[in-house]
């Protein structure tokens, strides 16, 4: 154990003296291809190439995979800290616009599929498992949520009565519109879209058309058939 924390520790050391020294070096001075380049000792896993702005946190970047051309931009946040078994991926072709804020909890897996696009100001976060398909679309400032606070008791604060962690699932080829919430134990399915301002609170069919506080679907993209089919 003492070993185990000790590791920890040196991982942690590492971490911050390579992303403090590189972390701030504007695009203009050469700053991506060196932290292409040397950010590659602390990444469990890290594609070529990879661009990363000037301004990027990571917490517990040997929990953090990434495949070949990442885009990362300034202000975005990723928290893998917290677990062993916690694990952020991006697979290749992800795009994670400014102030991206992903965070893993407690043993959290949070995976992004290949060519999705996550708009500015996007919340992702734990302690359930959150799964995001392939060529998705994310507008900003929306959150998906995989955890739910428990309340039944009065006479805790709701602070001190834990959580729920069912997690959540973005299926291929969804769009989430600006400021859409996405609720802790939902399935999007395949090619849905759902409208802007929209709190997805149930699971909803592939190549829906949904919209609403709370969630209602107003249409269909496929005919009954292919849905039946898909």
């Amino acid at each position: 154990m003492k070993n185990q924390r000790y590791a920890s520790k040196m991982q942690r050391l590492q971490e911050l003296l390579i992303t403090t020294f590189l972390g701030d070096i504007p695009t203009i001075a050469l700053g991506p291809k060196l932290r292409n380049l040397l950010y590659r000792s602390i990444f469990f896993q890290m594609g070529k190439p990879v661009y990363i702005q000037n301004g990027v946190e990571f917490l517990g970047a040997s929990s953090i995979e990434m495949g070949n051309g990442v885009y990362i931009f300034k202000g975005v946040r990723m928290d893998a800290q917290g677990h062993p078994n916690n694990k952020i991926y991006l697979g290749n072709g992800v795009a994670l616009e400014r102030n991206v804020d992903i965070g893993c909890l407690d043993n959290t897996c949070i995976s992004i599929d290949d060519k999705t696009f996550i708009a500015p100001d996007v919340c992702i976060a734990g302690p359930g498992n959150i799964k995001i398909g392939k060529h998705c679309m994310i507008a900003s400032h929306s959150g998906i949520y995989a955890n739910n606070h428990k309340f039944a008791d009065l006479t805790k604060p709701i602070k001190d009565q834990g959580v729920t962690r069912k997690g959540i699932v973005i299926e291929d080829d969804c769009w989430l519109g600006h400021g859409v919430t996405v609720l802790d134990g939902v399935t999007i399915g395949k090619g849905s879209v759902i409208g802007a301002g929209s709190v997805v609170n149930k699971d909803i069919p592939p190549y829906s058309v949904a919209v609403g506080a709370p969630i209602r679907i107003i249409k269909s993209r496929a005919s009954k058939k292919d849905l039946v089919t898909s």
